[in-house]
């Protein structure tokens, strides 16, 4: 078990999130918005439905972490001593995860119901802000003690929901900048 070994490691999560998000959308500036909605396969999400699928998954998920811990801190008080988890494999890049899940965050945004690239990046913004007000300022001994349940994952402390949700993204920004990059090099 990794347990906690260095300071501030929901601060350094917080700033991947961010980091993530930011090299991502730089490398869509280019792309035209016909790029954007542009499917590369029938029935295969475009660029802006895999963004927003992401703020979908945060946007769902993200109350059943702040419930967890208005309900459920107070475990946390009481096990505060206890050595917890700040690292976790990437469960995204394991065979055994199940992708066709994802339907169950089906974008509203579509090639039919078209947004801005900016228009994206605002709504990620605005869910990352409202994860990153939650876990600022918390004590990590309380939130790696705090414990949510994952059919997939089991039962993970909020420090791992937290690390799960930027390996969601980073699978999803890696499919994005991939079909991007399959433009710049079809324009070519």
């Amino acid at each position: 078990m990794t347990t906690r070994t260095e300071p501030f490691v929901v601060q350094s999560y917080l700033d991947l999130l961010d980091a993530q998000r930011e090299q991502t959308y730089a490398a869509l500036n280019a792309l035209s918005p016909d790029q954007l909605w542009q499917r590369p396969e029938p029935k295969e999400w475009c660029i802006g439905e895999i963004l927003n699928h992401n703020v979908l998954l945060f946007r769902s998920m993200f109350p059943l972490v702040t419930f967890t811990w208005r309900t459920f801190s107070w475990t946390g008080k009481l096990l505060r001593k206890r050595a917890y988890k700040t690292t976790i494999e990437d469960p995204y890049r394991k065979d055994k995860v199940p992708m066709w899940v994802g339907f169950l965050w089906s974008p509203k945004h579509t090639p039919k119901n078209p947004i801005t690239l900016e228009q994206l990046y605002q709504e990620q913004i605005e869910e990352h802000a409202k994860v990153r007000a939650f876990y600022t300022g918390k004590d990590e001994a309380l939130l790696g003690n705090v414990f949510v349940f994952d059919p997939l994952f089991g039962f993970i402390n909020l420090i791992l929901t937290l690390r799960v949700g930027i390996y969601h993204d980073q699978l999803h920004y890696d499919d994005v900048i991939a079909l991007a990059e399959k433009f710049k090099t079809s324009t070519q």
